[in-house]
Parts: structure tokens; sequence; C-alpha cells
């Protein structure tokens, strides 16, 4: 945690007053009447902030474009290791306001598609910060903070909403338990990075080797290739088991990737033995 805020950095306080400002005057209020909450979130890419409990906002600085180009780099040199036919699908952004865009519409193209991800308000910048304005959600569990069960019956729906997005032509490219939330029984997805849309299909067998990283440690491999195949095929697991050592090296995700690529493996033989069933 300690790593993470110092790579996250520090925001000047006269430059935290001025994003304030600015969000009193868009909402109708007097900065003093602003009640805000600091989150110390374990996070790399912004520092957020929570609003009169109403309003969830990330504030986007230079440095965490710079992070965010450094952990692309990162990421495109893995998934070229993990076969990738180009130099890796990850993109960066060349300001903060560009990243605070691109998760803006993506939230709204999810929504459209019927998916649920906390409803964006809009996007500005202030002070060459870069300003993501959502609607905050009260009370949400994450995938990691549930009980087996609940696990359980939601690793379908999980895999399923992963689908719908895919079938629009839309990636996540950051699929872990923290970016998966339980909230009044309902399943939301937050966070959506940027991918290169000429690597649609790393890009999908990325983000499926993600939800079975993040599913696997509670659930097991068995039940979670059962998840998976709800909405995916056994060959589409089997590209994605490609990227499932390179999920695994990740400091968010801890899952016992040789275990699920054994089980993919064991049931692709047993189809070929068996092709009828």
């Amino acid at each position: 945690m300690q790593v993470r805020r110092y790579v996250r950095g520090h925001i000047e306080w006269p430059r935290l007053e001025a994003v304030a400002r600015e969000l009193a005057d868009r909402y109708g209020h007097t900065a003093d009447s602003l009640h805000i909450e600091f989150l110390d979130a374990d996070n790399w890419l912004s520092t957020p902030m929570i609003v009169n409990e109403r309003w969830f906002v990330k504030i986007i600085s230079k440095q965490n474009s710079v992070v965010h180009a450094l952990l692309t780099a990162g990421r495109n040199l893995g998934a070229f290791s993990a076969g990738t036919e180009g130099e890796g699908f990850f993109e960066h952004f060349a300001t903060p306001l560009e990243m605070a865009e691109h998760e803006f519409t993506a939230a709204k193209r999810m929504r459209k598609l019927g998916l649920n991800t906390p409803k964006p308000i809009e996007t500005f910048e202030v002070d060459n910060l870069g300003i993501l304005v959502s609607e905050y959600l009260p009370d949400f569990q994450t995938l990691d903070s549930l009980n087996q069960q609940a696990e359980t019956d939601v690793a379908p729906i999980i895999f399923k909403m992963l689908r719908q997005m895919h079938e629009d032509g839309l990636y996540h490219g950051d699929l872990r338990a923290e970016n998966i939330l339980l909230y009044e029984d309902d399943v939301y997805f937050i966070d959506v990075t940027n991918v290169n849309e000429e690597s649609v299909a790393d890009a999908m067998a990325y983000d499926i080797a993600c939800a079975l990283g993040a599913l696997e440690p509670h659930l097991g491999a068995k039940s979670t290739i059962d998840a998976a195949l709800s909405s995916y095929t056994l060959s589409e697991l089997l590209v994605a088991a490609r990227f499932l050592d390179f999920v695994n090296i990740r400091p968010d995700h801890d899952f016992d990737s040789a275990v699920l690529k054994g089980e993919i493996e064991t049931r692709a033989a047993s189809a070929e033995s068996n092709p009828a069933i």
C-alpha cells in the first residue's frame, strides 16, 4: 500500500481545493457545503474521493498518466511474451483528461448495452488534472469479499456480462476482483481500460483469463471453468489459457494458473476423444 501511495503521487492541497470549488460551482453548492471523503484506495492511477455521499470523483494527475504509460508498456511486454501477434494490445493515454474521458465513454457504452456500471456524470479538467464524476454506490461488495456461495451464483453472470461486452467490441483490459462489484444483488464492472481494437482476439482472451484468475481462488478450477463455459467455448478458453501465467504475475491476481490450465486441457482432450459429447 505504501508503494502504491508513493507511485500514485501527492496532489497539492491548493489544486484539490480548486477541484472542490469547480465541483461546487457545477452542482450548485458552496465549497464549504461539500463533504469530501478521500479514499485510501488500492490503486495506482487516481486520487479517488466521495463527495456528499452522492458522487464518486476520480482526480487524475500527470503522474498518474505517466504511471499508466509505464504499466501499459509492461503489460504489452507481458502480452507479447504470452504469444500475441503484435506488440501487445494495451494503449496508453496522452493526458489525464484522456484517461478520464475514456472511462466515461466506456461506462456509457456499457450502460447502453444494459450492463451495470456506476452512472458516468461528466469529465472536465482543472489545473491540468483530469476529473471523472460518477454516481456513488454505497455499501457495495467487491468480488473477493463474497462468500463461496455468492461467488458461485455470480460467476456465470460475470462471464455473461463479459461476453456481452466482447460481442459489442468493448474490452475491459483490467478485470480483477476489485473491479467487480456486487451492489443491491447486481453485478457491476468498473475501471475499463484502453485496448487496441486491432487486437480484439487477444484482448478477449486476456479478459477471459483475468475472469478465470479472479474466480479460481474461491471456486476452484472446476467450478470456474463450468461458469466460463456458460458463455464461452472450450476453444476460446484454450486461447485464454495462454495468458494465465502472465495474468498471475500481476500483483492484483493470485491464483493457481497450472491447475486452471490443466482443467482446460483435460476437458479439451476429453472433448477431442468424445466428439459427440
